[in-house]
């Protein structure tokens, strides 16, 4: 069974795999798989299908050490059944304040998505664990390193359109962790049922921060020692 979210735990591995619209079969094999690859957080979207009880059972099968979350939480009432089935963080498609207020009143950790630099400031004064910079891949690591030459003190989590291959040019522009949607979890890929596919897909990901990670670190970057 997953534990609550790991802020340490999540520092070491800041990638988040993205349920959306998976078929409920998927889901323990997804998680099993993910779990063995290294992974710490899982979110299920809330617009999935059954996404209550799809979170309900990922809890339920997931190892220690890895959390559930909800993503595309947009009301109060999303939030509140998102909990109530057990989720260990939230993130939401966009800056909504209630929301976020209401998971830093509980102590629930949240990663509000936002798009422009008033958005980034505005959900990170409003208390975000970490901002989800969303659709990063339409804006690219440049806009990213732009965006934190002012914003310094925020975190990121690139999110849309990462895979193994650009995740580096992230980091190197400061991004703290990335959401993993399709690139991670293929669609036909997982129609086919294709779970040593998705192990090794999985492990390319860890692979690429690890050693991303450890390129910034050596090159004395100020925001490495913050991820």
């Amino acid at each position: 069974m997953s534990t609550a979210f790991d802020a340490v735990r999540f520092a070491q591995l800041p990638l988040v795999a993205i349920l959306r619209g998976q078929p409920a079969a998927h889901v323990a094999p997804i998680v099993r798989t993910l779990g063995a690859a290294g992974f710490c957080a899982v979110e299920v979207t809330m617009n999935s299908p059954g996404a209550a009880d799809q979170i309900r059972a990922a809890v339920e099968l997931a190892p220690d050490g890895m959390s559930i979350g909800a993503g595309t939480v947009t009301t109060l009432a999303e939030l509140d059944a998102a909990q109530a089935a057990g989720a260990g963080f939230i993130v939401t498609p966009v800056v909504v304040p209630d929301v976020i207020n209401a998971c830093v009143h509980r102590g629930l950790p949240v990663f509000p998505g936002a798009f422009t630099p008033t958005e980034v400031f505005h959900a990170h004064r409003l208390g975000a664990t970490m901002v989800k910079l969303f659709p990063a891949h339409r804006l690219g690591p440049g806009y990213l390193r732009d965006l934190l030459a002012p914003l310094s003190t925020v975190r990121v989590l690139a999110t849309g359109g990462i895979t193994p291959e650009t995740l580096p040019e992230y980091v190197r522009a400061g991004a703290a962790g990335f959401g993993l949607g399709s690139p991670l979890l293929m669609p036909e890929r997982l129609a086919a049922g294709d779970w040593y596919w998705l192990r090794q897909r999985a492990a390319e990901f860890c692979r690429a921060w690890r050693a991303a990670y450890l390129e910034n670190a050596a090159s004395g970057s100020p925001r490495s020692a913050s991820t």
